[in-house]
């Protein structure tokens, strides 16, 4: 057993309020969390938490040991955070949250030239659309979309991230090809799920379009509802419909004419994207190094200049 691991394991349980939620967070599954636990419990001889099938509760020495698991955890971490900036060169592992489509899409892919770069990092990334806690240290980084809900973390802006209605050439030679907003109406618009809370969920049954006259909301509907970027992506290049996508999951349909945009002469919604990381962790020459890679790559021109 890795003990670090398992009391960071432990650690995680106890926050995230369940197994299940832990092992999301820690990426491994909810039967490696429940291994981890054991052999935590049967190294040191006590139960550190009683579960049932609806609940957990610590016991009074699980309570205890959480909070000496937090001290050593934090002390292994400083240990760790001051030998890489003892290091000209960057190293260690740098853990990134980004959000799926664009961790997917255009991060991942990228990857490879930040390593030629630095070649001693290792990279662990981690791509959901759930935000993550940076100030308990649990990534370095994060890609976030929409707006900010801390401002214990430094923002550096990035390039919005954009959106194309568009679709399949097969699907526009059956049904036509909408001219103006209002012609969406008479079409299969497919949709994607976003979360309950989501600020952009009204998206799923009404799109906003700026014109010359204005925005415009057209109440549209469909087929097809979907809670995955991915599946509505392999709808649209189908015939299914019409859809309102991410250009970094469309952009090289586009250029292949796999797909075809539609209503180019008017404005679509865009959310905006930062990358966000603690300030005192900018020292570590690792976490320096990803974000002036990603401000040349992704930043929002005259803004990352600092």
């Amino acid at each position: 057993m890795d003990l670090f691991q398992a009391m960071s394991v432990y650690v995680r349980v106890v926050e995230a309020g369940s197994m299940t939620a832990a092992a999301r967070q820690c990426g491994m599954s909810t039967t490696m969390v429940g291994i981890h636990l054991k052999a935590l419990e049967h190294r040191l001889g006590l139960r550190l938490l009683n579960r049932t099938t609806r609940r957990q509760r610590l016991t009074e020495f699980g309570a205890e040991y959480y909070q000496r698991c937090l001290a050593v955890l934090g002390l292994v971490a400083d240990s760790e955070r001051l030998a890489e900036q003892v290091q000209d060169e960057p190293s260690g592992t740098l853990r990134i949250t980004a959000p799926l489509t664009f961790g997917t899409e255009r991060l991942a892919p990228a990857l490879s030239e930040f390593r030629q770069r630095c070649p001693q990092v290792k990279v662990e990334l981690t791509l959901a659309n759930q935000r993550f806690d940076l100030i308990d240290g649990a990534f370095d980084v994060a890609v976030r979309l929409g707006s900010l809900d801390t401002t214990a973390l430094i923002a550096r802006p990035m390039q919005d991230y954009t959106l194309t209605i568009c679709a399949a050439p097969e699907y526009l030679e059956r049904y036509g090809t909408p001219q103006v907003p209002e012609d969406l109406q008479q079409h299969n618009c497919l949709a994607f799920a976003y979360p309950a809370g989501d600020e952009w969920s009204s998206t799923a049954t009404q799109w906003p379009l700026l014109g010359p006259g204005g925005e415009v909301l057209i109440a549209v509907s469909g087929s097809l509802l979907i809670n995955t970027s991915s599946g509505l992506h392999r709808a649209a290049r189908g015939g299914l419909g019409v859809v309102m996508m991410p250009d970094a999951l469309v952009e090289e349909d586009l250029q292949q004419g796999r797909l075809v945009p539609l209503l180019q002469d008017y404005q679509l919604p865009r959310r905006s994207m930062h990358l966000l990381y603690a300030q005192d962790r900018y020292r570590l020459p690792k976490l320096r190094s990803f974000v002036d890679f990603a401000l040349q790559k992704w930043g929002r021109p005259g803004l990352n200049n600092a």
